[in-house]
């Protein structure tokens, strides 16, 4: 999937097409009145679909893989969420709400358009090509709109702004179903692939509707979309990439079923973590402020190499708690005493200084919180995954695209649905150990069979246990620490209905006044003095090592039930009689 010729399109399209909305916002682009009478203005059309802002998925700040030194202003995790809530960097749920259905309007003026098009001598290929991008769109939209509000209002032709006051909330099944019914009808007309253009395609389509029907909970259409999406990898058409943190450097890759390509040049961005105030993400010595991080529970899901939790694995050393783990651990977040941006990162209380690299110099260390930065990671943990040489300096957006779904979600999407209907066979335990496999550099691509190679002497830990539940928990397991800074985390918690439990989890970090902070060091009891417990849900608990005074909670959630849901924003409640409340807002 290329991404030469969209951003400049994106551009033009911004400033030239629209029609009316749901949102009674004012036309200020194009006419739906004269617009879709040649092939270009279709193919500005499609592009606009592709804002970045329109694909947002979930703020890190959202679920327990996120750690932030201000302890309060996130109204998911503090409880506070309503239907007034617009915190901006957090969640401005009127907005939110808003530019789906902006994007979906866009979509249904693409179909209307079509018989238009027909009747200006537009070749009929093209047009069943168009309407099918816009048919995705809306089924993607429309799933995220069902997904964080439940039934929500179901628009799929021109509306005047007159209805638009009256209109009631559709049914959440029915809804579903029209989703299904889009996304098929664009699996049948896209293309298996494009030259030149970031748009979807046919496995773009079928990933995210086996997306969405696992999320809906509908596992049998699930596995079928995500099987016939890895059938186009068989064949080519994707890919893993052999380097599970190498694939985060790369703009394009067969590995990316959907992203959403971004240009800082061109101002052309959404607003999801990590795209901006990247400083935050960065270490102290690099330039950055180390602000935003990442979470203790998220360090403690990473497995052992021999494939067991840290607190069953012998292997575990608390005291340095990268050593073997999986691979991804050190892929994620930032190893002590390792090179990153250009300088040795540890928080070890004990190192007020670090050799500089490639010479015989040191440097004070001031990614040591409190002793050497008050302002340093408050629980001593950094991002590598994603994070880019260059942020050490620019502090402004950059031009990642937003990754919405790769090949490695598809495999685990299929394992999962399978897993819940209990059709456990070799193809699901293939799928996830394709996935493991990758992390220890394992591929079959690299000319080594899976489940044979070895790292440092070591097989990587091959899932053989065909029993739904602890297969489960394995998979649970694996989505976490896979899709980590990648804004899934939220979804899948909420979807397992496990966010009470996880978001509400103290989290902890290192002690705030210096002298505790060289206690721990010098009585040999840093990183950690012991493993984290773990519940059913596979959610780390470090109460233990808070009885002890070996950390300190800088927050601690207030998740509730009714915030499976989100509330209806207030302004849609206020000016349409028809629209009703969401339960306990």
């Amino acid at each position: 999937m290329k991404i030469k010729h969209i951003l400049p399109i994106l551009t033009l399209a911004a400033a030239t097409v629209s029609c009316t909305d749901l949102q009674r916002f004012p036309l200020d682009q194009g006419s739906s009145e004269t617009w879709y009478s040649t092939e270009t203005e279709f193919e500005m059309a499609v592009a606009d679909m592709y804002r970045p802002v329109w694909w947002n998925l979930g703020q890190e700040a959202w679920n327990d893989d996120y750690f932030y030194r201000k302890i309060a202003g996130q109204p998911i995790i503090d409880g506070q969420l309503n239907s007034k809530t617009d915190i901006k960097g957090y969640l401005k749920l009127s907005e939110r709400y808003t530019y789906f259905y902006r994007a979906i309007v866009r979509a249904n003026c693409i179909i209307n358009g079509y018989e238009r098009g027909l009747e200006n001598g537009i070749q009929k290929s093209k047009l069943d090509t168009w309407v099918a991008q816009a048919r995705f769109c809306r089924a993607c939209h429309y799933g995220m709109l069902v997904f964080h509000w439940g039934d929500v209002v179901y628009v799929n032709n021109m509306t005047t702004i007159e209805d638009s006051y009256t209109m009631g909330r559709t049914p959440k099944a029915e809804v579903i179903q029209h989703i299904y019914d889009d996304f098929d009808a664009a699996i049948a007309d896209l293309p298996e692939m494009y030259t030149g253009l970031q748009q979807a395609t046919k496995g773009a389509a079928l990933a995210m509707k086996a997306r969405f029907a696992l999320w809906f909970g509908d596992y049998a259409i699930a596995a079928e979309a995500a099987k016939q999406c890895i059938a186009l990898a068989d064949k080519g058409v994707y890919a893993l990439h052999e380097d599970f943190g190498q694939l985060f450097h790369e703009r394009n890759h067969k590995e990316f079923v959907f992203i959403i390509p971004q240009s800082s040049g061109l101002n052309i961005h959404g607003e999801s973590a990590p795209f901006s105030s990247v400083g935050s993400y960065t270490t102290r010595l690099a330039g950055g402020s180390a602000s935003k991080g990442p979470s203790w529970s998220l360090l403690a899901a990473f497995e052992c190499v021999d494939g067991q939790r840290i607190d069953q694995s012998p292997l575990f050393d608390s005291h340095n708690p990268f050593k073997n783990r999986d691979p991804r651990c050190a892929e994620t977040l930032v190893e002590f005493d390792t090179e990153f941006l250009g300088h040795i990162f540890t928080s070890h209380p004990s190192k007020t200084t670090v050799k500089v690299p490639g010479t015989n110099k040191t440097e004070k260390n001031i990614d040591m919180y409190p002793i050497g930065n008050k302002n340093a990671s408050y629980n001593g943990i950094v991002w590598r995954k994603r994070v880019e040489p260059e942020w050490g300096v620019s502090l402004n957006y950059v031009d990642q695209p937003i990754i919405i779904l790769r090949l490695a979600d598809v495999y685990l999407i299929y394992a999962e649905a399978m897993i819940e209907q209990n059709k456990i066979d070799d193809s699901v335990l293939e799928a996830i150990n394709k996935i493991r496999a990758r992390a220890y550099k394992c591929s079959e691509s690299a000319g080594v069979p899976i489940g044979t190679a070895a790292v440092v002497g070591q097989s990587y830990p091959q899932v053989t246990t065909t029993n739904q539940a602890e297969l489960r928990r394995i998979l649970r397991r694996e989505r976490h620490v896979e899709f980590a800074f990648e804004q899934l985390r939220y979804y899948d918690c909420i979807r397992w209905r496990i966010a009470k439990e996880a978001f509400n989890m103290p989290n902890c970090g290192l002690h705030a006044t210096s002298a505790k902070a060289k206690e721990m060091g010098t009585k040999g009891i840093w990183f950690w003095g012991e493993a984290p417990t773990f519940s059913e849900n596979e959610v780390p608990n470090f109460q233990g090592l808070i009885d002890k005074g070996w950390c300190e909670v800088h927050s601690k959630g207030a998740f509730s039930d009714r915030m499976y849901l989100w509330p209806i924003p207030a302004e849609e409640i206020l000016i349409n009689s028809n629209m009703t409340q969401n339960p306990g807002y």
